[in-house]
């Protein structure tokens, strides 16, 4: 297998062969992210991503049952690419159960519903998409470069070709200035979308993040850890999406969490308010920041 910079996958995705199809992020402006600075986006070349697949083939078929598709957004690759991709994938792992990519609003929007529906039928059973916020003055902050509508609008065009979707949001990304209208937003943008999954992290800024300078600057102000589970707090008494598997449990997050919404509102509630009466342990800073890829 062969890797360009460092690789980024979802914490579900632990288990997964890891087939880099694109480098870097097609969007990467968004100031609260480093994952991909360092790169200059391109597609990976056909042969070097068939040669790799073939190269696990070789050592790991016995093994492989979950693909995950990188990098920041494999999903921008043309859809003629993505097929050949996606069938070679199935014909070299027979035991495969899943396909899965990161996808932006961008590269969801751009696609038809008919090319959607091919990737599916092909393979491409999830794809994980960031709405960070639901607040569009959020959104324009970080420069996500695309609206709360069009996320939403990106989402249904998933859902529309049977696709299941993973949906990350960030707290703490409206810093102390927006925090209560980031968590109203945020849920509100949650229950329209009504994902089969939704992740949600903590602001963590490291390396090359843009906003790093706004903290420096005083133009942005970080929220601190009880800050961060009150506006948890608020999103999750907003929230209506019923059947979404919620998780908590990235190393960013002050406290993990993890339920069934909406059945398990009352637990994941009674979980925050025990955290800020002490009964549950706060992670530290330190934990939060170990690199543990």
């Amino acid at each position: 297998m062969q890797y360009t910079g460092r690789i980024f996958r979802p914490p579900s995705e632990a288990r997964s062969l890891i087939l880099q199809v694109t480098i870097g992020c097609s969007h990467n402006r968004c100031t609260f992210c480093d994952m991909y600075k360092e790169k200059r986006f391109s597609l990976v070349p056909m042969d070097r991503v068939l040669a790799d697949i073939e190269d696990a083939k070789i050592h790991y078929q016995s093994y492989i049952n979950r693909v995950f598709l990188a990098d920041g957004d494999a999903m921008i690759r043309p859809t003629k690419d993505l097929l050949v991709i996606l069938k070679a994938i199935q014909e070299s792992f027979p035991f495969c159960q899943r396909i899965t990519a990161y996808a932006t609003p961008k590269s969801l929007l751009k696609k038809t519903p008919q090319e959607l529906e091919a990737l599916r039928a092909a393979g491409l059973t999830m794809v994980y998409l960031g709405l960070e916020s639901g607040n569009d003055d959020v959104l324009r902050h970080v420069c996500k470069g695309a609206t709360a509508a069009q996320i939403i609008e990106a989402a249904g065009k998933a859902k529309g070709a049977s696709m299941m979707l993973s949906v990350t949001a960030i707290s703490g990304l409206g810093g102390r200035e927006n925090w209560e209208a980031h968590a109203l937003d945020t849920a509100r943008v949650l229950s329209t979308i009504n994902p089969e999954y939704i992740g949600l992290l903590t602001l963590r800024l490291e390396g090359q993040a843009p906003l790093k300078n706004e903290v420096a600057a005083g133009e942005f102000t970080l929220l601190s850890p009880d800050e961060i589970l009150q506006e948890t707090l608020v999103l999750l008494h907003h929230i209506d999406s019923p059947g979404s598997i919620f998780r908590a449990n990235h190393i960013s997050n002050y406290v993990n969490l993890a339920g069934t919404l909406n059945q398990d509102r009352d637990l994941l509630i009674g979980r925050i308010q025990a955290a800020l009466e002490g009964k549950v342990q706060i992670k530290s800073e330190y934990l939060r920041t170990l690199d543990l890829s």
